[in-house]
C-alpha cells in the first residue's frame, strides 16, 4: 500500500514539476522574444529618421551624405540660393546600410557665388514623396558669418534675419518674414543701390535695425528712421507704392581725385575708398531724402592699413574741403574697420592725420590737443601755433561743439539781435541754436564774442551730450551731493543741474579740489579737453 501510495506521489510530484516547468519555459520564451525584439528596436529608436551629416561648402562645392532608417529611400538634395532661387537638384549615390537599418547617400555638385546655401532633402519611399523633408543650411568654409562677412539665414529668404538680395531689390514679404522674429535683419546686395519695399516695414520692431552689406561699406539704419506713414504723405503715395532705396557707391575718376586732393591739401593720409552713403523714398514721381533726425547712423568702411585710432578719423567731403565725422576703429581678422557715425547723407572717407604745435609741448592739454587737431575738430590760431591759455569766445565755442556733433552748418539766422547773416559765426550758432545746444540771454542777444564763461562751457557740453541721445538728468540729491564739496558752488548762477551732470560725466573738474571757479573765463586748452571727454563718454572716438 505504502508502494502504491508513493509511486502516485511521484507520479504526482512529477507532474507538478513538468507543469511548472512548462510555464517557467513559456514565460522564459516570452521574455525572450520581447528582448529580443527591443534589442532589434532600440537601436534605431536611438538614432531616429532622417537627416544630413558632414555636409561642406568648400570653394565651389557642396558635398555630405543624406541618411534615413524608416523609409527605403530615393533621396535627391534640392540646393537653394538664400533668395529661394533653386540653384540645383542632385541625385544621391552610393548607398550604404549600416546594422541599424539606416541607409546612407552622399551627394556632391558645384555651386558658385554664394556665402551659404539652403539644402533640402527629400526623402522618397518606393518612388513617393513622403513628409520626411530634412533641411540644412551650409555657410561657404571661407566666409565669416559676421555681419561683415558671410552669411547665415534658413531654408526660407529672410527666416534667420539674413537676405542675400543679389536681384537688387528686397520685396514686402521677405522683409515681413525676416523681422517677424528678428529685430536685427541683415541684408546683403551687389553693386551699387539696394531697393527695400517700405511697407515691408510695417509692424517691424521699433528696436529693429536694417545691417546692410554692399560691396563698398555697411549701412546700419535703425528702423525707428523709417515713419512709413509720413514717408507715404510726404511723397503723397500710397506705402505698397513706395520704395527705400539705399546707395552706398564707391567713388571713381575724377570724384575721387577730388577727394584725393583734398586729404592732400591738409597733409593727411587716406586709408580708405570714399564712398557716398544715401537713404532715399521713391514714390508717385518724386524722391526724397530719408530724414534721420537727431539719430546717429552707423556707416562701416573697410581700412587699406591698420592705424592709430588717435591719428586717424572718418570725415565727410562736402565737395571741397573735409570735416570730421565721429568715428571709432575695430580689427577683426586682421582687418581694420571704421564705425562712421552721423544723421546724414554724404559723401564720406577715412584719413590718418598728425598734427601737433610749437607751443603746446610740455603743456598740460597737449595729448588733447594733438588729438583734436588730428581729428579735424580744432584748429590752431596759426599753421604751428595754438595758443593753449587763451579764452575763447562763445562763438568759437559753438562752432567746436558743432564741428564735434559731426553737424553741417546750415544757412540761415537764429534769429539773435547780434548776430548779423553775414559774420563768420552766423550758420554754426544758428545750427547750434536749432540743436539746442545754446540759448541766447533774456534781452534776445547771442553775445558772440564774450569770453565764455566754465559755467557756459559745462552747459554747452552737457547739452551736447544730450542731443546725442545720453541721459543727463540729475536728481536735487545728487545735485547737492555733487556740488557739495566745492566752497564756492553758491557762485554758479544759472547751470547748477548743468555743472553737476558735467561732473558726473567725467566731463569737468574742479580748478582745485575745492573750487569749480564757475564764473571765470574758458581757455582754449580746456575747451579742447572737455570735448575730448565728450566724445569719448558719447563713444564718438576711441
Amino acid at each position: 500500500m505504502r508502494n502504491a501510495d508513493s509511486q502516485l506521489n511521484k507520479e504526482r510530484f512529477e507532474g507538478r514539476r513538468n507543469s511548472l516547468k512548462s510555464a517557467v519555459l513559456s514565460k522564459t520564451s516570452k521574455a525572450l522574444s520581447v528582448m529580443l525584439i527591443l534589442s532589434l528596436l532600440l537601436p534605431v529608436m536611438a538614432f531616429a529618421a532622417t537627416g544630413f551629416k558632414d555636409v561642406t561648402y568648400k570653394g565651389s562645392t557642396v558635398s555630405g551624405t543624406v541618411y534615413s532608417d524608416v523609409y527605403d529611400v530615393n533621396a535627391q538634395v534640392y540646393l537653394y540660393a538664400p533668395n529661394g532661387e533653386l540653384l540645383d537638384r542632385v541625385k544621391v549615390q552610393n548607398p550604404s546600410t549600416d546594422v541599424n537599418g539606416v541607409t546612407y547617400y552622399s551627394f556632391s555638385t558645384t555651386v558658385t557665388g554664394y556665402t551659404y546655401l539652403n539644402l533640402h532633402g527629400l526623402i522618397t519611399g518606393n518612388g513617393t514623396p513622403v513628409d520626411d523633408a530634412v533641411y540644412q543650411t551650409v555657410y561657404r568654409s571661407d566666409s565669416s558669418s559676421s555681419r561683415r562677412g558671410g552669411g547665415g539665414g534658413g531654408y526660407f529668404p529672410g527666416i534667420n534675419g539674413e537676405i542675400d538680395a543679389s536681384t537688387g531689390k528686397v520685396y514686402a514679404d521677405t522683409l515681413k518674414n525676416a523681422f517677424s522674429s528678428n529685430s536685427d535683419v541683415i541684408i546683403r546686395f551687389k553693386g551699387d543701390k539696394l531697393e527695400l519695399a517700405l511697407a515691408g516695414l510695417v509692424g517691424a520692431p521699433k528696436d529693429g535695425k536694417l545691417t546692410i552689406i554692399g560691396e563698398n561699406g555697411t549701412y546700419i539704419l535703425p528702423v525707428s528712421v523709417f515713419n512709413v506713414d509720413a514717408i507715404a504723405e510726404q511723397l503723397e503715395a500710397k506705402a505698397d507704392d513706395v520704395m527705400i532705396a539705399v546707395t552706398i557707391k564707391k567713388l571713381t575718376g575724377s570724384d575721387a581725385e577730388a577727394v584725393q586732393a583734398a586729404v592732400a591739401a591738409i597733409g593727411g593720409t587716406q586709408v580708405a575708398d570714399a564712398v557716398d552713403f544715401k537713404v532715399e523714398a521713391t514714390g508717385n514721381n518724386k524722391t526724397v531724402d530719408i530724414n534721420f533726425g537727431k539719430t546717429y547712423v552707423e556707416r562701416e568702411l573697410k581700412l587699406s592699413q591698420s592705424v592709430d585710432p588717435k591719428k586717424a578719423t572718418g570725415v565727410l567731403f562736402n565737395g571741397s574741403t573735409l570735416s570730421f565725422v565721429p568715428s571709432t576703429f575695430e580689427t577683426e581678422d586682421d582687418n581694420t574697420f571704421a564705425i562712421l557715425k552721423r544723421n546724414g547723407n554724404s559723401i564720406y572717407t577715412v584719413i590718418e592725420h598728425s598734427k601737433s604745435f610749437s607751443d603746446i609741448v610740455g603743456h598740460w592739454a597737449q595729448a588733447d590737443v594733438e588729438l583734436l587737431a588730428n581729428k579735424l575738430v580744432v584748429d590752431g590760431v596759426t599753421d604751428s601755433t595754438f595758443e593753449a591759455d587763451r579764452n575763447i569766445t562763445r562763438a568759437e565755442f559753438a562752432a567746436l561743439v558743432v564741428r564735434s556733433l559731426g553737424l553741417t552748418p546750415g544757412s540761415g539766422s537764429a534769429s539773435f539781435s547780434d548776430v548779423a547773416s553775414g559774420a563768420w559765426y552766423a550758420d554754426v550758432v544758428a545750427t547750434a541754436a536749432n540743436a539746442g545746444i545754446i540759448d541766447g540771454y533774456e534781452d534776445n542777444t547771442f553775445r558772440p564774442n564774450q569770453q565764455i564763461t566754465r559755467e557756459e562751457l559745462a552747459a554747452m557740453v552737457v547739452r551736447a551730450l544730450a542731443y546725442v541721445g545720453e541721459d543727463t538728468s540729475v536728481t536735487s540729491n545728487e545735485q547737492a551731493q555733487l556740488l557739495g564739496k566745492f566752497k564756492d558752488a553758491s557762485d554758479i548762477v544759472w547751470a547748477q543741474a548743468e555743472i553737476a551732470a558735467a561732473i558726473r560725466a567725467g566731463l569737468m573738474d574742479g580748478m582745485t579740489d575745492s573750487t569749480l571757479e564757475s564764473s571765470s573765463s574758458a581757455t582754449r586748452a580746456q575747451s579742447a579737453t572737455m570735448l575730448k571727454r565728450f566724445l569719448s563718454s558719447a563713444d564718438f572716438i576711441n
